[in-house]
């Protein structure tokens, strides 16, 4: 046990944090009868979500659906839970990243990426949240559900072409640096996928990922650029739930929050463990299997 602590301290804190405030609770083996389960859909969220870079939405977001949660309180749970994941899926992403590829030119685009698409997708969600009485903005919130079937068809079709370029990989060769279009292209994305994001809670990190590896980039690269933009992305969207729709179910947060954190620090595991072909059929399917979720038909 001493040695557990002395080799991961901030996991262990963590773990102690969590058991105090699950303690803490009027009820607390009530609560652990009651919401325990809910940790089995934060680790499955968290490991899929933070494998893609596609969020933990395209998971929760059904789930809570046939739970019966109103809307709002889908979003705002899936904001809450992703913070706790996504942010483990980073933080372990950006450690491999200074320890086993700080040097390789392939995942050179990374900070650049980043520096792109984070204040461009933060200042779209949170112009979706708090500017919701511009007329313009209004009309796209309401119209959620017709933005999620056209989002679910362009998934597919993005999903399609990922696929399609699968044989391009035996070239074995991969962008090193982000040329003018990126630059231009990806402030782009992010933006409109921020946009999505607010009412889905899922879209920037799948957009920016698929359009670096149709890009040729690194795969596992532009992977980890998803999922560190998707962590910064919810932490800036959970406020607005915080503080003005008030809308989480903070018990189901504690459990599916505590499963993302360990799914986010396994994720990792399961990307190295594909090759470069192997790793874009996954990531193809899953966009395809996203698309369709989005349809009325399924």
């Amino acid at each position: 046990m001493v040695a557990v602590l002395k080799q991961h301290p901030w996991r262990s804190l963590l773990v102690l944090f969590w058991l105090v405030i699950v303690m803490m609770q009027p009820a607390p083996l009530n609560m652990l009868a009651d919401y325990a389960a809910f940790s089995v859909l934060g680790v499955t969220g968290a490991v899929f979500a933070n494998a893609t870079g596609a969020g933990g939405g395209v998971v929760f977001v059904p789930f809570f659906h046939h739970l019966g949660l109103t809307p709002m309180q889908i979003v705002a749970t899936s904001f809450a839970i992703q913070c706790c994941g996504m942010s483990a899926g980073a933080l372990t992403w950006w450690h491999y990243y200074r320890k086993h590829h700080g040097q390789d030119e392939q995942w050179q685009p990374l900070t650049a990426s980043l520096l792109l698409t984070v204040p461009c997708s933060i200042g779209a969600i949170l112009l979706a949240q708090w500017g919701q009485h511009l007329a313009a903005l209004a009309a796209f919130g309401e119209n959620a559900a017709q933005l999620h079937i056209g989002f679910g068809l362009f998934s597919i079709m993005l999903a399609l072409a990922i696929l399609g370029s699968v044989p391009l990989l035996k070239r074995s060769r991969f962008e090193l640096k982000l040329s003018k279009g990126d630059c231009l292209a990806l402030p782009l994305i992010a933006f409109i996928g921020g946009l999505v994001t607010a009412w889905l809670s899922v879209g920037v990190g799948e957009l920016v990922a698929v359009y670096l590896i149709i890009r040729r980039f690194n795969i596992t690269m532009s992977i980890a650029v998803a999922v560190m933009l998707s962590a910064l992305t919810v932490w800036a969207a959970v406020g607005f739930h915080i503080v003005q729709s008030q809308a989480i179910i903070w018990p189901i947060v504690l459990f599916a929050g505590a499963g993302a954190v360990i799914g986010g620090i396994v994720a990792k595991r399961v990307v190295l463990a594909f090759n470069a072909s192997h790793l874009k059929i996954f990531f193809g399917v899953w966009v395809l299997l996203m698309g369709l979720a989005g349809l009325p038909v399924f």
